[in-house]
């Protein structure tokens, strides 16, 4: 825990999240029962889902299969063939039997029933009169079940229940005609249409979800923690080293909003092999490694502009955005590992070096010299480093651009970069612009946990005198 000193007095109390305070569980977590843990998976699963409805814009829901070639699914598919082998063999004896046949069509009328609306009164009551399963037993039992006019009436009906986006596999069922082929066709495509239906669910209610999200996810939280008191741990450790380095580069009194900001900011430099991630920030881990990704890229894009830019006065705007464009290309994909950015840059220097030299000669200018060339070859080759001095500045100018617009209200204007990094700026921005939502939210939901470790930091001598009564 860092210790500022007296200077710690001064910190203004106001400055913790203006949110109730919850006490920071510490210790061993308790002896579960079976029963517990599949509560708190549950819980967990619960929590995961509201939070990517929430978080993700175009959140939708697809019908998942487990990979081809791993154990589950070869298993999977070795019973769905044997059963679909089975029904072919079923209705292409002699007289048909129909037993398989008869299962899959309750299947089928459950899964269209569970699509109907309840206006659609006129709808159910017809599947209630087609797909009468009794009458169906009995039309069995006198060889007189027509499959084919029930796959009919049941794609006719799927036809005007499904979205749009669904009408070529709809027009693909009709032209089945193998009966086999044809119900496992129908099976496939109401799976689709229940997750379309289940994304158009979602999305109708998201605005209600958004006013409840904050005090549902904060409810969950807590019922985990009721159940392993240890779970903020990693959260309370992320705290402390933020409050140091925070500590360290700047004048005191320190604040609560700057060690979260320094906190958050963190995470987007976070070594992806790192398991102690804060546990009120797993949820996002994926969108903020995305996140990081992105930054390290744009950090390397104006890098290697910024060099190149330097070897003449001026390149027409059509030609710096041909070779942003270049960069962005050999570099994606290669910038995260150090053995292939290494290689990626060394490819880069040779490419741009032809592009400058290039682009002199169509301006009537005089190229650059080999020993520029060369220069400016080496200087691209050598950005892998990550104390490379071109990097690290590139690096910080972004880095304080994003902290810049962390710190500032969602109604300030973001602050302006440098005319050097003007190529990049957009993409940083909306980059910046997700982070920042993506923060809001967490501070919001989990204000409460973190103020009482805030309130430690920043006040250790309180928290000492607490602790001794």
């Amino acid at each position: 825990m860092p210790n500022h000193g007296d200077s710690s007095t001064d910190v203004p109390h106001d400055d913790l999240p203006p949110l109730e305070q919850v006490d920071s569980p510490t210790g061993s977590p308790p002896a579960a029962s079976p029963a517990g843990v599949i509560e708190l998976h549950n819980c967990v699963s619960n929590l995961s889902l509201a939070h990517e409805i929430v978080m993700n814009r175009d959140f939708s829901f697809t019908p998942s299969s487990p990979p081809k070639e791993s154990l589950e699914g070869r298993v999977t598919e070795i019973v769905h063939r044997a059963f679909w082998d089975s029904l072919s063999e079923q209705l292409n004896s002699q007289p048909p039997n129909y037993e398989h046949a008869i299962v899959l069509l309750q299947e089928l009328k459950s899964l269209l029933d569970s699509l109907l609306l309840p206006r659609h009164v006129r709808l159910r009551s017809q599947l209630d009169e087609v797909l009468d399963m009794d009458l169906i037993r009995l039309q069995v039992q006198h060889g007189a079940l027509d499959l084919d006019r029930l796959a009919a009436y049941i794609i006719n009906t799927m036809a005007a229940l499904c979205a749009p986006v669904r009408d070529p596999e709809i027009s693909a069922l009709k032209e089945l005609k193998e009966p086999v082929e044809l119900l496992r066709g129908i099976f496939r495509v109401l799976g689709l249409m229940k997750a379309d239906m289940l994304s158009f669910t979602v999305q109708s209610l998201r605005p209600h979800l958004l006013q409840q999200a904050v005090t549902y996810e904060r409810t969950k939280f807590q019922q985990i923690l009721d159940k392993q008191p240890a779970a903020l741990d990693r959260t309370w450790s992320w705290l402390e080293a933020a409050a140091s380095d925070e500590a360290s580069s700047s004048s005191p009194p320190l604040s609560a909003t700057a060690i979260l900001n320094r906190a958050y900011m963190r995470l987007l430099s976070w070594d992806p092999l790192d398991q102690k991630y804060p546990e009120t920030l797993v949820m996002d881990r994926a969108r903020l490694e995305v996140l990081s990704s992105r930054l390290q890229l744009l950090t390397m894009e104006a890098s290697v502009l910024l060099l190149t830019c330097g070897t003449a006065a001026a390149f027409p705007q059509g030609f710096v955005v041909r070779l942003r464009q270049t960069v962005a290309a050999l570099l994606e994909g290669r910038h995260s590992r150090e053995d292939d950015l290494k290689e990626a840059l060394l490819s880069l220097g040779e490419v741009v070096v032809q592009q400058v030299h290039q682009a002199a000669i169509d301006q009537g200018g005089v190229p650059p010299s080999s020993e520029s060339q060369d220069v400016l070859s080496g200087q691209i080759s050598t950005l892998w480093k990550k104390d490379n001095p071109v990097r690290s500045l590139v690096g910080e100018r972004l880095q304080g651009f994003l902290r810049a617009l962390l710190e500032g209200s969602s109604t300030q204007k973001a602050p302006e970069l440098p005319a050097s990094l003007g190529l990049v700026s957009q993409d940083l921005l909306d980059l910046g612009s997700t982070f920042r939502r993506m923060v809001h939210f967490n501070r919001t939901v989990f204000g409460p946990f973190y103020a009482p470790m805030l309130r430690k930091l920043l006040f250790p001598a309180e928290a000492v005198a607490d602790d001794s009564r």
